[in-house]
């Protein structure tokens, strides 16, 4: 599977941001589909995971904020930012979870600042 990641840029407090995700290659079977980030010096966290069916879940930083959704069709994950805050601040990267194998985009900056 690949991974495209988009939607990454400078915005600021307060502000919004989409980013997307789209799957190619080998995609037929992906159920888990997530959002990661990794601030400058931090560990990758989770940010938000969404299944084939829709459930969502979300860290508790993000929660309320943050809208993770998919559409299946066109194999692409979003991750609709709002009321964004400077330690929002890092590289977003897509996952997917295909059967057992797990692929990782390219990542996306996400800066916000005044």
């Amino acid at each position: 599977v690949q991974l495209q990641a988009s939607g990454g840029g400078l915005v600021q407090p307060g502000g919004s941001l989409r980013l997307s995700c789209a799957a190619s290659g080998s995609v037929f079977g992906i159920n888990f589909m997530a959002w990661y980030r990794q601030a400058p010096g931090k560990q990758r966290e989770l940010v938000a995971t969404i299944d084939r069916g829709g459930s969502t879940n979300y860290a508790d930083s993000v929660k309320g904020r943050f809208t993770i959704s998919r559409d299946n069709a066109k194999n692409t994950v979003y991750l609709q930012m709002n009321s964004l805050k400077p330690e929002d601040t890092a590289v977003y990267y897509c996952n997917v979870l295909r059967f057992t194998l797990s692929s990782w985009g390219q990542g996306t900056l996400v800066t916000v600042s005044s």
